[in-house]
């Protein structure tokens, strides 16, 4: 099951799944959007993949580790969770609203786009 989570909830997500290893946001949305609009790592590690490319680089991620997945408003980003989950990564969450909600939650300073 793929928990939704809120930009501004993130920080409870990240510390109820933190006995399970270091959390993970994977950002999956594509180079010329990150360029636009970015995050900075805060209690987490910060991976960016494309959501293209999760499958033939699913290797580099750990199905142990908690995985919180963003994208632009949180559809490719939902998309990505589902397919980890089914996967069996036991810990996933989609962050509802994407950047664009993080913008408006956590950092305006984070251009919209």
């Amino acid at each position: 099951m793929v928990a939704q989570i809120s930009p501004s909830q993130l920080p409870a997500w990240l510390a109820s799944v933190q006995q399970h290893g270091q959390p993970v946001v994977l950002d999956v949305r594509e180079p010329h959007e990150l360029a636009l609009a970015s995050i900075q790592a805060d209690g987490f590690e910060l991976l960016c993949i494309p959501m293209g490319l999760i499958p033939p680089r699913l290797s580099e991620l750990d199905p142990s580790r908690p995985v919180a997945c963003l994208c632009h408003h949180g559809g490719r980003s939902m998309q990505v969770a589902s397919f980890l989950s089914a996967r069996g990564f036991t810990h996933v969450a989609n962050i509802a609203g994407g950047i664009n909600a993080w913008s408006a939650e956590v950092d305006a300073r984070i251009p919209r786009y």
